[in-house]
């Protein structure tokens, strides 16, 4: 009878070093942002190339997307990398996030560098083929400034409670980065983009300030800002619950400024506004223990369900 002895890499083989990486920031959540990001496309794809209004050139819209999706998986590596390796001491000294790979030393600062260069130039590699693939360079000109844009979030908690804003802003950008990587001249036809940027932007600065709650206590003590630090846990969740009550503004907005958009979109805005109030719902009932769900569950849902139903309206137009 013979055994077969499975050997698992060595902490110091960069294949352990990326998944680990990959483990501490959480690839799952990208739910938050790649279907607003698949959503901008749709909403300007009818427009492009000499394709009818509400048609879409399905050859072309398909590299689109591939390359849409690759841009979003290599830009969020990035974003969350940074925001591991430059909050490394600080979460260190928090028990809540003290295990996190960089914090804990699994992964030294090197390590983080290196992969945030492989990543910045992977999404630099990709967004030059929407030039060299599609003729639209824009991808490439602002590829830069994107990466600086929503790696500066991981920033500002050292000197604003505004901080939940510039992390919706950075998430915001996808839907608006994924339309311009479609057509940027295509915007004009499609208000509707901002809009969903706007929702996103509000929703994701709604929902960080309930994951920020749990550090409450602790950012206080060191003077880190954020809006639970700043008017306490009441204080902080009555804004959250403000900014939701934004996010469905700007859906029926959008709704109202695409006709392409329809049933399955009112649908979708119905569905998010129960899952939102059953949020905060959740936040009042179970308190911090209900962050989980509300952070990550019931978010996560929001996005899919926007983002598909979306895409259905544009398609069955």
């Amino acid at each position: 009878m013979s055994t077969t002895t499975t050997i698992k890499p060595s902490p110091e083989t960069p294949l352990a070093k990326l998944l680990i990486a990959m483990g501490d920031i959480k690839l799952a959540h990208s739910v938050f942002a790649m279907p607003f990001a698949i959503l901008g496309a749709f909403l300007v794809a009818p427009y492009m190339g000499d394709a009818p209004v509400h048609g879409i050139d399905w050859a072309t819209m398909g590299k689109m997307l591939v390359l849409v999706v690759l841009c979003m998986v290599f830009a969020r590596n990035w974003a969350m990398l940074f925001n591991r390796v430059v909050d490394a001491k600080v979460d260190a000294d928090n028990p809540r996030t003290a295990r996190r790979a960089f914090a804990s030393g699994a992964l030294k600062a090197r390590d983080g560098y290196l992969l945030l260069g492989i990543n910045a130039a992977a999404f630099m590699i990709v967004c030059s083929l929407f030039g060299l693939l599609l003729g639209n360079w824009w991808p490439t000109i602002l590829g830069i400034p994107v990466l600086i844009w929503i790696a500066f979030y991981s920033l500002t908690k050292r000197f604003t409670w505004l901080c939940h804003i510039f992390l919706g802003g950075a998430l915001a950008a996808s839907p608006i980065a994924a339309a311009i990587a479609v057509g940027p001249e295509l915007l004009v036809h499609t208000p509707s983009v901002f809009w969903i940027a706007g929702m996103v932007l509000c929703w994701v600065a709604g929902f960080d300030i309930i994951y920020a709650l749990q550090d409450l206590d602790y950012d206080r003590s060191v003077g880190l800002n954020s809006m639970p630090a700043k008017f306490g846990w009441r204080g902080a969740l009555w804004i959250s619950r403000l900014l939701h009550i934004f996010a469905v503004a700007c859906l029926l907005m959008a709704l109202r400024s695409n006709e392409a958009l329809g049933t399955a979109f009112t649908i979708a805005i119905a569905l998010t506004s129960g899952l939102l109030i059953a949020e905060h719902a959740l936040l009042i009932r179970r308190g911090k223990a209900g962050i989980p769900m509300a952070f990550f569950t019931l978010n996560g849902v929001v996005s899919i369900i926007l983002g598909v139903a979306g895409c259905i309206d544009i398609i069955l137009n």
